[in-house]
């Protein structure tokens, strides 16, 4: 009879916390789901051993558990929100990307610094279909650990735009702000100051860099500029 009970207890369970889970991932957002921060990464382990031990064992109280779950939620959207609103804690809280090639040559220092081998490399390599290391003008380990690979312009696939133009465009752009702030080493290392800077800006009738969310110069140093508050929020229309 006390296995029966248990076993009745379990069903209940089952069915009445995984619509809960299912609602607080939802509630959660992509972020949750896709490529998972370090934070993220541990709020579904937590969630997963809180489900866990309420189904595997009936005599877990059950309602401390969704008490639990659902203040795990909102923990994790304040510190999604705290992120955004403060970038450092955003570094502190997340890997960032790191670069391991440049122009061809492996970044031994930073390599070692994040557990990576040149055999863990150059598998990555060949899952972007890159089979010489000598095409690489750089490539970074992200923060989901995933590979992102820019190939040197002349090695790059054609495109149509390539075939329509004599001189194939290169795609390669600078953070130079972000959020708002002004990332001096960036401009130093691509000659710039901060003067040439305001300057760009004044031409886009932008007074205060704290006013642009994010500004980036290409290789021919033209500043591109997304601002924070823009006057009209871009739209696309999506089909079902």
């Amino acid at each position: 009879m006390e296995l029966i009970m248990d076993s009745l207890k379990v069903i209940l369970r089952v069915i009445t916390i995984l619509p809960l889970l299912l609602f607080v991932t939802l509630y959660m957002g992509k972020r949750s789901i896709g490529e998972l921060p370090v934070f993220d990464f541990l709020v579904i382990l937590t969630l997963g051993s809180v489900v866990g031990a309420d189904i595997a064992d009936p005599d877990v109280h059950h309602f401390p558990t969704v008490v639990a779950i659902i203040l795990i939620a909102l923990l994790q959207k304040l510190i999604a929100w705290w992120k955004i609103k403060n970038h450092k804690v955003g570094r502190l809280l997340s890997f960032e990307p790191t670069l391991v090639i440049y122009e061809g040559q492996f970044h031994i220092k930073n390599m070692r610094r994040i557990n990576f081998s040149i055999d863990d490399i150059l598998q990555m390599l060949r899952g972007k279909n890159v089979f010489q290391l000598e095409n690489v003008h750089f490539a970074l380990i992200e923060a989901n650990g995933e590979l992102s690979v820019k190939l040197n312009p002349n090695k790059e696939p054609l495109k149509t735009e390539d075939i329509q133009s004599v001189q194939p465009k290169t795609s390669i752009e600078y953070p130079v702000i972000i959020d708002g702030r002004v990332q001096l080493k960036a401009l130093e290392l691509l000659g710039l100051n901060e003067g040439w800077l305001r300057n760009e800006l004044l031409q886009k009738d932008i007074t205060n860099p704290q006013d642009v969310f994010y500004a980036a110069v290409n290789e021919h140093n033209q500043l591109h500029v997304s601002l924070r508050n823009p006057l009209q929020e871009p739209s696309l229309p999506i089909f079902h």
